[in-house]
């Protein structure tokens, strides 16, 4: 997993810089302006006229659970990393449907008395919807917030205990499940084609197999990437 990471890492580092010597190739590009500018066009939903983006950055997560075995309060530190594509939904404002599948680490830490640590990776493909509005600013920045929700279905991970020197895995009939979903709201900026959001899910599932216990989990993300 670690190597797929840093493929992805590699990926994305090359392949913004392309993207950014060609988004005047972009659609949206106003060759009178020499931007972007997403709400110039006539189009509504299903017209063609669309945007695709990819994303990349850390993600600041939690797990918190009635079952003491699971509760995971402190901030645990990931990566994100997917792509997208938005689509137009009005003729007449720049609002969209913007739709995604990315890779996310999620989790949370326990601290002992003792002073060691539980950790808990929870390693997650996850589909986003939300709705947004691109909202001009300048001539060269957007502002683009946006409002929605995302299901998660868990590939892998691992619980670590620190005090015991022993792991389990995370998603098991007596530990997490892995189906998750919640809502997303957060608001990001547009340079051009250049882009970074700040986005927070709150998640509404319980991911635990108690019946009597509820395990939610919650996400701070920020993303970087490039739209095209």
């Amino acid at each position: 997993m670690k190597r797929l990471i840093i493929t992805a890492l590699a990926v994305a580092a090359l392949l913004m810089p392309a993207k950014a010597q060609d988004y005047q190739y972009s659609r949206y590009y106003n060759h009178d302006t020499g931007r972007l500018d997403y709400g110039r066009h006539d189009s509504g939903l299903g017209t063609g006229n669309m945007y695709y983006g990819i994303r990349i950055g850390p993600a600041f997560s939690f797990v918190n659970s009635d079952d003491p075995e699971l509760d995971g309060d402190d901030w645990h530190t990931g990566l994100t990393v997917g792509a997208l594509v938005g689509l137009p939904l009005s003729q007449s404002i720049p609002l969209y449907i913007e739709a995604g599948l990315q890779y996310t680490e999620k989790g949370g830490k326990q601290r002992r008395d003792s002073g060691k640590k539980k950790v808990y990776n929870l390693n997650y493909i996850e589909m986003p919807i939300v709705v947004k509005y691109i909202y001009p600013v300048t001539e060269h920045i957007t502002l683009h917030p946006f409002f929605g929700g995302y299901l998660a279905y868990g590939i892998n991970g691992r619980i670590k205990d620190y005090e015991t020197r022993k792991t389990c895995q995370s998603f098991s009939d007596s530990k997490f499940q892995r189906f998750d979903g919640g809502l997303r709201l957060g608001c990001g900026i547009g340079y051009d084609l250049f882009y970074v959001d700040l986005s927070y899910d709150i998640g509404l599932s319980n991911i635990c197999h108690d019946n009597f216990d509820s395990s939610k989990s919650g996400s701070l993300s920020l993303n970087f990437g490039v739209n095209f």
